[in-house]
């Protein structure tokens, strides 16, 4: 018999998807050191992750483990969820990108007022989109801005050709890409290597782009952008992830007129979705197979 705790902020959600699917040998503990099987939000579990003295398998409710890989221990399976952020993460890029570039809030703010005052813009076909990362949530917006006439440039470690994008360049190549940008997404990872990669040096290459990070917080050094913005390097940014959250409320982006906030929302787990990997996986866990989306502790993604 199985024994699998629940930790999330979903817990309701969770519970009555678990009690529907009736999943054989699987039992639902409050005890976390019985569970040999534990579903959880990485920041809620984190702190009790040592109390999980039997714990074999963690299937992560998140993309992103990070708070589970800050801790030293490792000698457990974790498994995340993947391709289920693409489209929502494409909605959140192209949504606040036309809001920028087709000046909406400048349209509201004039409703408000009955004035009426229209201001020159650009489409965005021919535009040059740089991504970073072309995993499945890249690859998704890739396609999508392909959908609207962009020209999509991937950047990734290896460099190798990815479907949905006009063509894919190494790491090292990466400011060669921003001096052509018009718009920059960053959908990477926390890991040793990307951390602080965006910053004043490289976003100096830049020449008047939109910049958006929704991977991961600590991708972006936060002064850096400031200066970049300063600079004339960035026209914009739209942040939906930081190095700590919540955001202060004496935070400077949150006042600043070239940065758009948004508090983490670009792409929710949906229980659903979430539960619908669980399951899958489960089932492989009943028959010794391989488990899908396993993350490396090494690498940290």
């Amino acid at each position: 018999m199985n024994h699998l705790y629940l930790c999330s902020a979903q817990q309701k959600r969770y519970l009555a998807l678990l009690e529907d699917a009736a999943l054989p040998d699987l039992q639902i503990t409050e005890d976390i050191s019985k569970a040999n099987i534990i579903l959880a939000d990485p920041p809620k579990f984190a702190p009790e992750l040592e109390k999980a003295e039997n714990l074999q398998w963690l299937q992560s409710t998140f993309a992103g483990c990070d708070a589970l890989f800050a801790k030293p221990r490792t000698d457990y399976q974790l498994t995340n969820v993947r391709g289920i952020f693409g489209p929502l993460m494409s909605e959140y890029v192209i949504g606040q990108l036309l809001t920028l570039t087709r000046h909406f809030a400048h349209y509201r703010d004039a409703q408000l007022e009955s004035r009426w005052s229209p201001v020159p813009y650009q489409g965005l076909t021919g535009k040059c989109m740089v991504i970073l990362g072309t995993g499945s949530i890249g690859a998704h917006v890739a396609k999508t801005a392909r959908h609207f006439g962009m020209q999509v440039m991937g950047v990734s470690r290896s460099g190798k050709a990815v479907e949905g994008f006009d063509n894919v360049i190494t790491n090292a190549k990466m400011t060669e890409a921003f001096s052509k940008a018009d718009v920059i997404v960053s959908v990477l990872p926390s890991t040793p290597e990307t951390r602080g990669l965006l910053n004043r040096d490289t976003l100096s290459a830049c020449k008047q782009a939109i910049l958006f990070n929704v991977g991961r917080g600590p991708v972006l050094e936060e002064e850096g952008l400031l200066d970049a913005i300063k600079d004339g390097n960035i026209q914009h940014a739209v942040l939906d992830v930081f190095s700590k959250e919540p955001l202060a409320p004496e935070h400077p982006f949150w006042t600043h007129p070239f940065i758009t906030v948004t508090p983490h929302i670009s792409a929710e787990s949906f229980p659903e979705q979430v539960f619908g990997i669980f399951v899958d996986n489960y089932t492989r866990w009943q028959n010794g197979e391989p488990l899908n989306y396993q993350m490396d502790f090494t690498l940290g993604y």
